[in-house]
């Protein structure tokens, strides 16, 4: 049984492109997707008890100020939440060799977007190219109402 030792994000940016996804890798991003999902747990866990925690007495400025408190909780809460299903299928498609790639292009997404976000799914242009169609897609779709 061969053991591999980890890269550093410098090995990793050195690397030819040839290797682009070899084997080193795979297991660079995957530990970095399990230790982002273990953070993401453990921070969710925090974000629970800061909402289970808090007292709702005092004046109507405390009540008020706690109710605030809570929205921000409540929509911090829900966003973490849905990038746990990402870091899920990112790791997933780590175990079936598709990370790296675009899923609209099959073009490879590259190492330093993979650093920034991990979780990503399309290439700079693909994404680029989403986002601009998105506005299109709204206006048309309210227009036609």
């Amino acid at each position: 049984m061969t053991v591999m030792t980890l890269l550093s994000e410098q090995q990793l940016l050195a690397m030819p492109e040839s290797d682009y996804m070899n084997a080193e890798q795979r297991a660079f991003f995957r530990q970095r997707l399990l230790e982002e999902q273990q953070k993401l747990w453990q921070h969710i866990e925090v974000l629970k008890r800061d909402i289970d925690n808090g007292d709702i007495s005092g004046d109507e400025a405390d009540k008020a100020a706690r109710e605030e408190d809570l929205r921000l909780l409540f929509r911090q809460l829900d966003r973490e939440s849905r990038l746990l299903p990402k870091m899920k299928a990112a790791l997933a498609r780590v175990e079936n060799g598709e990370f790296g790639y675009c899923l609209e292009t099959g073009e490879p997404i590259g190492l330093a977007r993979l650093l920034l976000r991990p979780t990503a799914e399309l290439s700079i242009e693909a994404k680029t190219a989403q986002e601009m169609r998105e506005p299109h897609l709204r206006k048309s779709k309210s227009s036609s109402f």
